[in-house]
């Protein structure tokens, strides 16, 4: 019996047209810049951020962390929400790699962020460490993958701007919140300095992401790549994956369907509690009111051959990707119904 996985859009692996582009892929040595296919990558993703030059990176912790080495200096301040990725789920890179202090600012990925921004920036004082950086996460992660307009973004930086500060967008799933507004990415992207975005979620690729904005932050950001180990020589071979996953973007829509109809149908059973407004792309946040607990649905729900992940004591994340069907979808609600009203949740 097939084995319905949503812990996370990174499980997805790579089909056969992916595959072939990988055995097909021109190579060369991509830490002298003679990798054909990693340059395509590149230049095609630039293009479609509406960014002058971008770089292919191992992972989006990665890009993440390079992009604060590239934007700050030691000691500096970068002001982020307190449930934002790179603060929660990161490991400490930003204290051991750029040697920053994070300012956590709760409520920062919401509407009334660009506010809870304007109070958390200090005037200069000798006591206060020197602010540089601001991060924005789109779509929000445990933020249940909500979405922030372009229009929050643009005032967000308009305030960065007034204060000579960057503007650095985790944008791992940008293209969620592209295809979920139906935007284009550039009216996203065109409200930050620079932006990392993964080519192994919800786009289907089995490794990487790209790092992109300005020529100057770009050779920057080169240099930390290699710094930190990310010189990858022949990476063709992955770059080959990303273009063909770059072709997956438009049907992103599929997952959020699928993730809609998933929280619906789950919303109906009873201990839970669904907030069907922040269902916006492909992932959906359950939580327990009964005494079924996070811990007790999901080792329930793997003996039924789904796999999900708790992302709190009472609360569980379940996230649709291209490897989930429809049909999955209607197994996965049956399945939480038999363990939430006839298991021993029930």
């Amino acid at each position: 019996m097939k084995t319905i996985d949503l812990r996370s859009d990174t499980v997805t692996r790579p089909g056969r047209e992916m595959r072939e582009a990988m055995a097909r892929a021109e190579v060369g040595d991509d830490v002298y810049g003679e990798d054909p296919t990693v340059n395509g990558l590149q230049e095609t993703a630039a293009q479609l951020v509406g960014k002058e030059a971008a770089l292919f990176v191992p992972s989006g912790t990665a890009g993440n962390q390079i992009a604060l080495l590239a934007h700050t200096e030691r000691g500096n301040e970068v002001i982020l929400d307190e449930e934002a990725h790179i603060y929660y789920y990161e490991a400490g890179s930003p204290a051991m790699l750029a040697g920053v202090q994070l300012r956590p600012a709760a409520g920062l990925l919401t509407a009334q962020g660009p506010e809870v921004l304007r109070r958390a920036l200090r005037p200069a004082n000798i006591h206060f460490p020197v602010t540089r950086l601001i991060c924005l996460e789109n779509t929000f992660n445990r933020g249940g993958g909500t979405v922030m307009p372009p229009g929050v973004m643009a005032r967000f930086y308009a305030m960065a701007q007034e204060r000579n500060l960057a503007v650095h967008l985790d944008g791992a799933r940008i293209f969620n919140a592209a295809v979920a507004t139906g935007c284009d990415v550039r009216e996203f992207t065109r409200h930050c300095d620079s932006v990392m975005f993964c080519l192994s979620k919800g786009l289907g690729a089995p490794v990487g992401s790209l790092l992109a904005g300005s020529r100057e932050f770009i050779e920057k950001a080169r240099r930390y790549r290699k710094a930190l180990g990310g010189g990858m020589r022949q990476a063709g071979i992955l770059a080959a994956a990303g273009l063909v996953a770059l072709q997956n973007i438009s049907r992103l829509a599929e997952d959020h369907l699928n993730a809609r109809r998933l929280a619906a149908g789950l919303a109906e059973l009873p201990g839970v509690e669904i907030d069907l407004d922040k269902v916006q792309t492909n992932m959906v946040q359950v939580k327990f009111t009964g005494r079924c607990t996070a811990g007790d649905f999901v080792r329930q729900m793997a003996g039924r051959d789904v796999k999900c992940n708790a992302s709190g004591a009472d609360t569980v994340r379940l996230v649709t990707h291209l490897d989930i069907s429809s049909d999955d979808v209607e197994l996965c609600i049956a399945a939480a119904k038999n363990v939430l009203v006839k298991g021993c949740c029930g």
